[in-house]
């Protein structure tokens, strides 16, 4: 039986490990990837290796382990060395003696190869069938989003939500933003399916709830980095309030869906512009309070945006470059 072995740090993983481990899963009859966790690294190898096993679910012939090390111990350097292989070299055979095959896209794996007196396969050390590195990715997330499996997409993916009462701006700020940052964005469900403010029902009102989830999750499939959205669940909760009525019964998966990273707060500083559709000055303000009063009520911390249009739009984007910024390194 041919056991292999493919590891690395997978920081994040990217289409090229997919290529490499495909490629491995092809001459053995059983695979580990082993996940190479430094102390010194942020993000935990639990998370990394995660992302491998939602990607092979549907085969038990890869294993995925993780190596928790620390570097004052064992070096953590892709630098072709036979002293740093030689040292991988003990490791591994710690902890998986039974591999015979080690496939690599690096020259140290030959020597890893060579010290453990097994077979070695080397696959596109030149990267042409991928062209990307993790180095790559994590100088440019958005660059390289398209290198990305979905698991590792879900992962660095950071949703904004667009919130305020009636007429301060929602739907033009949400637009601006994702022309801005080359964002996906979600349109307000209730504008569509809602001629007039005053004129809505509870019925209404789960109609939306569900339409707009629906759309958030279409757009999940196909999102980058950024996905915006235009209200969320808990606005269409506190139009119960307006109504006089209790919150709605809706699924947990359902306030998942609408999950945002970060929350902003329009405030009602700006004219209200009367299309004849929204409510008045004085239910607007009502409103208002209705929205901050439910936010509070389902432990949704946010920010305030206010001031003229250009101000809220600087604000707002300053507040999204330091969530990506984040994103980028978690």
């Amino acid at each position: 039986m041919t056991h292999a072995l493919v590891f690395g740090k997978f920081l994040p993983l990217h289409r090229g490990h997919l290529a490499l481990i495909d490629f491995a899963r092809r001459h053995c009859d059983h695979l580990t990837v082993l996940v190479c966790a430094s102390d010194l690294e942020q993000l935990p190898g639990s998370v990394r290796a995660g992302w491998l096993r939602e990607t092979y679910a549907a085969h038990p012939e890869v294993h995925v382990q993780v190596l928790d090390y620390r570097e004052n111990e064992l070096p953590n350097t892709s630098v072709s060395s036979e002293a740093v292989a030689h040292a991988w070299a003990e490791r591994f055979r710690q902890e998986l003696p039974t591999v015979n095959l080690v496939v690599t896209s690096e020259p140290y794996g030959e020597m890893v190869a060579a010290w453990l007196g097994i077979r070695f396969l080397n696959f596109d050390p030149a990267r042409v069938q991928v062209p990307v590195s993790a180095t790559a990715i994590r100088a440019d997330l958005q660059a390289h989003w398209q290198y990305l499996p979905g698991s590792v997409q879900d992962y660095y993916r950071r949703t904004v939500a667009i919130l305020g009462t009636e007429s301060t701006g929602k739907t033009t700020l949400t637009q601006q933003l994702a022309a801005h940052f080359g964002a996906s964005s979600v349109a307000e469900a209730g504008r569509d399916l809602v001629a007039h403010s005053t004129e809505i029902s509870r019925a209404d009102l789960l109609a939306v709830a569900s339409e707009h989830a629906r759309r958030i999750a279409a757009a999940q499939a196909t999102a980058g980095p950024l996905l915006l959205l235009d209200t969320d669940v808990h606005i269409t909760q506190s139009y119960t309030r307006l109504l006089g009525e209790d919150y709605l019964e809706l699924p947990a998966e359902l306030y998942a869906i609408n999950r945002a990273d970060l929350y902003l707060y329009l405030q009602a500083d700006v004219p209200l512009v009367d299309d004849g559709t929204r409510l008045s000055q004085t239910e607007r303000l009502r409103l208002d309070a209705l929205h901050r009063q439910t936010l509070t009520h389902f432990g949704i911390q946010y920010h305030e945006i206010g001031g003229v249009w250009p101000e809220r739009f600087a604000q707002a984007v300053q507040l999204i470059e330091l969530l990506l910024k984040q994103a980028a390194t978690a």
